[in-house]
């Protein structure tokens, strides 16, 4: 019998889903995608897709079964799901939990679903380091010392374990969220803020307390750890990408809660105040083990990861020996160019929430952005430089293409009136474009208050257009920017076009629009790295209008 279904995806035995874009289904099945499959890329009318172990498993860790892929897959599949494909499912699926860590009778116990599993563990070169003896024919006695280790070798054996062994006391902190924000707007949770501090939090049980929860860039991410913490009542040490970030989370605090500023500390290289809620960077506790003392300071009883995905190789070795405290990181995007996600996964936990960005946008939630890839030639100067140069300089010339200020402009009289950041990786590409157009550069070099300084005159209207490199790409709030303008970015990251796109998605007043453009060189590298960085947008249901600049904008 002929399988008949008028679906949208193919799912072939190699794994991969390839999704019609169009199709009266698409926007569903896209949906149910994200919740178990990994994007692998994004041409206009075929979405590429591929089941990962790592995808199942934070599947599996969000209740989602095996069996209900196997059923979404059924449900908008032109044809019969490949028997491979099945079975695949249904093994790496079923791995995550088979492996638990609990505490029995005063020991931390490595505990498998059956004595098969248990002797398969105990032959992992892996996984046998950190096995102290044997308890029966499921369980093992282990070293809590080694806690995150042993995750960490699970994933390696493919058992993903489930933790509960639950965390240490730690020392309490009593306060509330305001109803009325000291700024004197009303202050409430939006629903799905609320829905994913009460899956992470899990009813207080050793099963949550651990995980990330991803949200798109504006759509309160930080509300989302201060809730947390309102849930948990704990001391909190709150990690972030910068001295902004920093001073943004305390202005947040005492915004929105009871806190008052003499319980809030800065540890940063400005400050060091330890305080029952300390705010620090990574880059102070990755550079030397006198900053990492400050993890035992206190009686945390929660970490924050702010941007997760950008945590640097120390701290996920220093994450290692933190399993005992709460671990909620918060993120628009769990890729990693590194290919460290499991790292997180098994660290920080699996990923415990989600919404689509286009379901907050329909809501209201986010502000509705137009992405437009602006095609711009490359200046004839600098063609033999090109044809000449190695790959990687090959990027830069075309990076750093001079037509690209002609483009600029041009859409900067489309955009007159609007609050515009103009985005780029070299310092002096950007320090140029700043004196043409009379504006403020904002750089690594900045001095902090020099940078606060002007985010507050932009955000008051003082000027229009601001010029910034990477350091803007994370954690900034600047809620009436409207349009950016990526006039260079770092190779084919796919996370940092996710972040600068986040810049502008802050809720607007009235039409509630922005736009994104990013220039590219045409017939250059520029373009392959371009799509590549563009993968998780689309993902998220943001299609790039490829177009020359020459041509007229909507």
């Amino acid at each position: 019998m002929l399988y008949e279904n008028k679906g949208c995806i193919i799912v072939q035995s190699d794994l991969t889903i390839l999704l019609e874009t169009d199709n009266p289904m698409f926007e569903e099945a896209r949906d149910a995608l994200a919740g178990f499959a990994e994007m692998v890329k994004s041409p206009e009318y075929i979405h590429t897709y591929k089941l990962t172990q790592l995808s199942l498993w934070n599947a599996a860790s969000a209740c989602i079964s095996a069996e209900q892929v196997i059923d979404e897959l059924r449900q908008f599949a032109k044809h019969e799901l490949p028997g491979v494909v099945i079975n695949r499912i249904l093994d790496w699926g079923k791995r995550y939990g088979r492996v638990k860590l609990l505490i029995e009778n005063g020991k931390f116990v490595l505990r498998c679903d059956d004595k098969y599993i248990a002797t398969e563990i105990a032959n992992s070169k892996q996984v046998s380091t950190y096995l102290l003896s044997r308890i029966d024919d499921t369980a093992f006695v282990v070293d809590i010392a080694y806690r995150g280790h042993i995750k960490q070798a699970l994933i390696i054996a493919e058992y993903p374990a489930e933790d509960l062994a639950g965390y240490r006391d730690a020392a309490s902190l009593s306060f509330e969220l305001r109803d009325n924000a000291l700024s004197g707007a009303t202050f409430t949770l939006r629903p799905y803020q609320i829905e994913a501090v009460d899956i992470f939090h899990a009813n207080g049980e050793s099963r949550g307390g651990h995980g990330v929860i991803v949200l798109p860039c504006g759509a309160g991410k930080t509300i989302v750890g201060i809730a947390a913490m309102a849930k948990l009542q704990t001391e909190t040490l709150i990690l972030t990408t910068a001295i902004t970030a920093i001073r943004q989370w305390i202005s947040e605090l005492v915004n929105k809660t009871t806190l008052t500023a003499d319980q809030i500390g800065e540890y940063s290289s400005d400050k060091k105040e330890i305080k029952p809620v300390t705010i620090s960077t990574y880059q102070i506790l990755g550079v030397s083990e006198k900053h990492r003392e400050l993890i035992n300071s206190r009686e945390w009883g929660l970490i924050i990861y702010d941007e997760v995905h950008t945590l640097p190789a120390p701290v996920f070795r220093m994450t290692a020996e933190l399993q005992s405290k709460r671990r909620l990181g918060l993120t628009a995007t769990l890729i990693r160019e590194d290919g460290l996600q499991s790292d997180v996964f098994s660290l920080i936990g699996p990923k415990r929430y989600e919404v689509p960005w286009k379901v907050l946008e329909k809501r209201g939630y986010i502000a509705t952005v137009e992405c437009f890839e602006v095609r711009v030639s490359l200046a004839d100067s600098m063609r033999m430089d090109y044809a000449v140069a190695d790959k990687r300089q090959k990027f830069r010339i075309a990076a750093e293409n001079p037509n690209k200020f002609v483009a600029l402009q041009k859409l900067l009289t489309e955009h007159t009136g609007k609050h515009i950041l103009i985005i780029g990786l070299y310092i002096n590409q950007l320090a140029e474009i700043a004196k043409l157009l009379n504006a403020p550069l904002i750089t690594g070099k900045t001095k902090s208050t020099k940078r606060d300084e002007l985010y507050q005159s932009f955000r008051k209207g003082e000027f229009s257009i601001i010029v910034v490199s990477k350091v803007a790409n994370y954690a900034i709030d600047l809620p009436d920017a409207n349009v950016a303008i990526e006039i260079s970015g770092t190779f084919g990251s796919r996370q940092e076009e996710a972040q600068r796109l986040g810049r502008i998605l802050r809720p607007k007043p009235g039409e509630n629009r922005a736009w994104f453009y990013t220039l590219v060189t045409s017939d250059t590298v520029e373009e392959g790295f371009a799509a590549h960085r563009q993968l998780f947008l689309a993902e998220q249901g943001y299609p790039y209008r490829v177009t020359d600049y020459k041509s007229p904008y909507p």
